[in-house]
């Protein structure tokens, strides 16, 4: 199985249990040294990274949702956007251009190969999704919820996916939507 087929095979089951809308906003980390078996940020690879950007890219498209890839700690997991999500949201542009020394394979292809790119400080994304450890949880919003897939690897890297909801307020006493998720 191609990773294109192993990340595709987890947002199916990710979209089919939570549809997104089209403002929603998906997170991406990403290693690719993780995916090809090696130490997180050591073996850095474009072409793993076009076949990985491809299939967010074609997802988003599917699904109507916008896209956020995050760099590596050395650009301190700044954000890689398009000029309409950059817009939308007012986001704090900083002064960057990814690389895969600083950055991280595949937010450098995105930032090559996205029209009118923007890397941005930070971003809450309404979904998220870490394959190989690359801890975006700090682009979430509050409150961050995990979601189980069958698919739990692209290629040799971990893959942990997760949604957000509203804070629950108001304890025992309160009533909440059978999803709180849909607020």
């Amino acid at each position: 199985m191609s990773f294109r087929n192993e990340l595709h095979k987890a947002l199916r089951e990710l979209f089919n249990l939570f549809p997104p809308n089209t403002e929603d906003v998906l997170v991406i980390g990403c290693s690719t040294s993780e995916i090809l078996g090696h130490k997180i940020g050591s073996s850095s690879n474009l072409e793993v990274a076009e076949e990985i950007f491809e299939a967010f890219w074609e997802a988003a498209e599917q699904e109507r949702l916008q896209l956020a890839f995050q760099c590596c700690e050395h650009l301190n997991r700044a954000i890689v956007v398009d000029e309409k999500l950059y817009k939308s949201q007012g986001l704090k542009k900083v002064s960057v251009i990814p690389s895969l020394s600083a950055g991280g394979a595949l937010a450098t292809f995105a930032y090559r190969n996205i029209p009118n790119p923007h890397v941005v400080e930070a971003i809450q994304g309404d979904f998220g999704i870490d394959i190989g450890n690359a801890l975006i949880g700090m682009h979430l919003k509050h409150v961050a919820v995990p979601v189980r897939v069958e698919q739990k690897k692209v290629g040799s890297a971990s893959v942990v996916i997760a949604r957000t909801r509203p804070p629950l307020i108001g304890g025992e006493r309160a009533s909440y939507p059978q999803d709180p998720g849909k607020l």
